[in-house]
């Protein structure tokens, strides 16, 4: 706990790796876990197959869990 799973488009390398030291530092400022809790990865998938590998499987069956979809935030009270 946590285990963070990003899907993106591709990116280089120098990219992925400053993406996750900042999620992994906000992880342990705001979480409040040790270093041994986290877990991220970084998956890509081509433009050409978004819609069937992420939005589809993944995006509208969880929809009621999204934070921040399409760019609006959805926070839950």
């Amino acid at each position: 706990m946590p285990y963070i799973a990003i899907k993106s488009f591709p990116k280089d390398q120098e990219t992925k790796e400053a993406v996750v030291e900042k999620i992994n530092e906000i992880l342990l400022e705001l979480w409040g876990c040790p270093q041994e809790a986290i877990t991220i990865s970084i998956e890509e998938v081509a433009p050409a197959d978004w819609e069937e590998k992420v939005i589809k499987p993944e995006i509208n069956p969880k929809k009621e869990c999204m934070m921040i979809l399409s760019g609006k935030k959805s926070y839950q009270q």
